[in-house]
């Protein structure tokens, strides 16, 4: 990530190709997979009945629109992040749907980190096959480790985003099992919630402990041996 880059240039070290890889690939998710992400949940909210999103302009790949300067400096310094929220009206939802329905458009954005994590990892096996084919060269590397690192920091942004906590996507999906009133209160907290998880996330990462860390790995390994399938007969 970020820190580990700016510790080995002021080591004096060339920082080697995995961690400029990732570099890039973390500027990319943020440039480009992030308004897709917010874009979906606008899009299933649209398409269920409530159009604050897209009258917003949040269905747009423009990342300028869906930017938080807090989500975007975790992404660079943990691998994880989040961008501003898209605003959702409830009561347009049918009413006896509401609950539902906000959990679907909430569930909609890290489905979308998922599918781009299939999408990424089928790819890096794709170079992956192409090396063991026709030998490696600098550019066919680069590229298996982008689309590796890509595929990796979108699962590890879905499962950071279902973490049940304002204004985290999981929030809104426990919405569907909390009684309204105990979720009212919840939501309270939203102002410092994120602060106070961005604290821990800081002090576990300092102590060498990373739960969203060790699971986005088991996910991430799951993803790569399905996506491997297609491409073993190449790479053996």
């Amino acid at each position: 990530m970020l820190s580990s880059l700016i510790r080995t240039l002021l080591s004096g070290e060339a920082p080697g190709m995995g961690i400029i890889v990732q570099f890039f690939a973390i500027i990319f998710i943020a440039l480009c997979c992030f308004p897709i992400h917010e874009s979906a949940h606008a899009w299933m909210a649209d398409r269920l009945g409530d159009p604050t999103g897209r009258l917003s302009g949040r269905i747009t790949l423009n990342p300028l629109a869906h930017l938080d300067i807090i989500g975007s400096l975790m992404i660079l310094l943990f691998g994880f992040g989040y961008a501003k929220p898209v605003p959702v009206n409830i009561n347009n939802f049918p009413p006896k749907k509401r609950k539902l329905y906000f959990a679907l458009t909430a569930l909609a954005g890290p489905v979308s980190n998922l599918l781009l994590a299939i999408v990424f990892s089928l790819l890096s096996n794709l170079f992956m096959a192409l090396i063991a084919s026709r030998g490696t060269t600098t550019v066919l590397s680069v590229a298996m480790y982008f689309f590796g690192a890509a595929a990796s920091v979108n699962v590890s942004l879905a499962i950071f985003n279902l973490i049940p906590i304002p204004p985290l996507d999981g929030s809104r999906i426990l919405m569907v099992v909390l009684p309204d009133r105990i979720y009212i209160k919840f939501l309270q907290y939203e102002r410092y919630s994120m602060y106070a998880l961005f604290a821990l996330i800081f002090i576990f990462n300092r102590i060498g402990i990373s739960p969203i860390g060790w699971l986005s790995s088991v996910v991430s390994a799951g993803i790569n041996w399905i996506t491997y399938l297609p491409f073993s007969h190449w790479i053996g």
